[in-house]
Order: structure tokens, then C-alpha cells, then sequence
């Protein structure tokens, strides 16, 4: 009989050492997107690395797989979804802000490889490249459906985000995605009950406050690549507004 409650006691105590070294499968916050979300960090600068400082990384994993010069369906047809996707688990969160490279006619030359159809409706143009592969092109809103729809598929959750304003102007006003790119990240995020970030309207609602001038120093070479100081604003803007989204298991991880 004292036998065995030593033997229980020794397992118990094994069992709590064991499982003290074993460190917990902590969520990961995932952002996916083009160049004003990831960049060279040499003078330009994505948001999607400076947010990272403002979460509790001891409580979750932030990885930045946004690739500059990529567009909702460049994203997806050089297998970088798949990979993002593979690693995807319940509990994960995944930021996806696309349109800054999503606007040109989409065919097979330099210029319109990374085209899509505007909208978020069902359309498809199907192009045919020089080696003889058969592209179907979607909407930019089809594209979208898709990361919300397979993030959600494994038990992720997933935050649409709209597109930072460019450094553009017209008589002190920050000129605004909202009829087009902007519109149609609202408009499927609302379809398929997922959470919305409008990072255009914050961004340029601070941009407006601050002026021209001031936001002219965060743009060294374009209107729309931002200096390190420029991807912090942008990154504060984001967390802002996932503070607001009601429900949202993310706000728990921010600093």
C-alpha cells in the first residue's frame, strides 16, 4: 500500500515537471499584403513589422508573410496563400490588406500580371500565357473571399483590412480608397461576417490632421512607401481599430 501511493506520488511529480518544460502552442498573428505592409526595411518600411512591438510576443507569434509588389491574385498564384495556409491552425488570426498593386487591366504583359477584375462580384476573364498555361482571373473581392473563407476553414480568424492612403492630396484632403479598393475590402468583410479594419480612413484621417507637410517626411522616394516612422504610424492605426472590433479574440494579445 505505501508502495504505491510513493510510485503515484513520483508519477505525479514527473508528470508536473514534464509538463512545466513544455512550452504552450501559442496562437500566431499572420499579416499578408503587399509592399505598405512588408518592405525592404532599409528606407522603406511595411506596418506589418513595427506592430509587432505592440503585442505581448511572450503570448503570441507575429509573422509578417506580406511580399512587396504582390496583389490578391499574385499573392495566390505564386503559391504564398498555400504556404501561409499550412500553417495556419485554430486560435491563429491572419490581417490581409491588399490593393495598392491590384488596379491595372489584367492580361499577361509586365504591366497587367498582377491585374484583377474590379469589384467583388463573380466575374472571371480567362488568359492564356505564352507558354501555353490557362489563367483564370477573379475579382478583387473573389480573391478576398477565398483568404477569409480559408482562414476561417481552419479555425483561424480573419481581419480584412483596407489599404493605406497614399501620400496624395487635392485641396488639404487625403484622397481615399472608399469607391473602389477601400469599398470592396468593406464590402466582403460585411459578406462574410468577418472583422474590418477601415486603416484607409484612420490613416487618412491622421494624415489630414497633420498636413501635408508633415506626412510628406514619411514618403523618401514615392507617395506611396513609407519611411520606418510612417509604418508606425500605419501599425498604431491598425491596432486602433482592432481595438474597436467587438468580440475580437486579437485585442487580448496587445500591449
Amino acid at each position: 500500500m505505501k508502495s504505491t501511493k510513493i510510485k503515484l506520488i513520483i508519477a505525479t511529480v514527473l508528470m508536473l515537471t514534464v509538463t512545466a518544460f513544455i512550452k504552450p502552442n501559442k496562437p500566431a498573428l499572420h499579416t499578408i499584403g503587399d509592399s505598405t505592409v512588408r518592405n525592404s526595411n532599409k528606407e522603406t518600411w511595411g506596418w506589418g513589422t513595427p506592430i509587432a512591438s505592440l503585442f505581448d510576443t511572450t503570448k503570441i507569434h507575429v509573422e509578417n508573410n506580406a511580399m512587396a509588389g504582390r496583389s490578391t491574385r499574385t499573392y495566390l498564384s505564386e503559391g504564398r496563400w498555400d504556404k501561409v495556409l499550412e500553417t495556419l491552425k485554430p486560435g491563429d488570426f491572419v490581417t490581409m490588406q491588399f490593393g495598392h498593386n491590384d488596379g491595372s487591366e489584367p492580361d499577361t504583359t509586365k504591366a497587367g500580371r498582377r491585374g484583377v477584375l474590379k469589384g467583388t462580384g463573380e466575374e472571371t476573364k480567362v488568359l492564356t500565357w505564352p507558354d501555353g498555361k490557362v489563367e483564370t482571373v477573379h475579382t478583387y473581392g473573389w480573391y478576398l473571399r477565398k483568404f477569409v473563407r480559408e482562414t476561417k476553414a481552419k479555425g483561424a480568424t480573419p481581419i480584412v483590412v483596407s489599404m493605406i492612403p497614399r501620400n496624395e492630396f487635392r485641396n488639404g484632403k487625403v484622397l481615399r480608397a472608399d469607391q473602389d479598393f477601400g469599398k470592396w475590402a468593406a464590402e466582403v468583410a460585411k459578406q462574410e461576417n468577418a472583422y474590418f479594419v477601415d486603416l484607409n480612413k484612420i490613416t487618412g484621417d491622421k494624415y489630414e490632421a497633420m498636413g501635408p507637410e508633415k506626412v510628406k517626411a514619411f514618403f523618401p522616394g514615392d507617395h506611396t512607401h513609407t519611411n520606418l516612422e510612417g509604418a508606425k504610424v500605419n501599425a498604431q492605426s491598425v491596432v486602433e481599430g482592432i481595438k474597436k472590433l467587438k468580440g475580437c479574440k486579437l485585442k487580448n494579445y496587445l500591449l
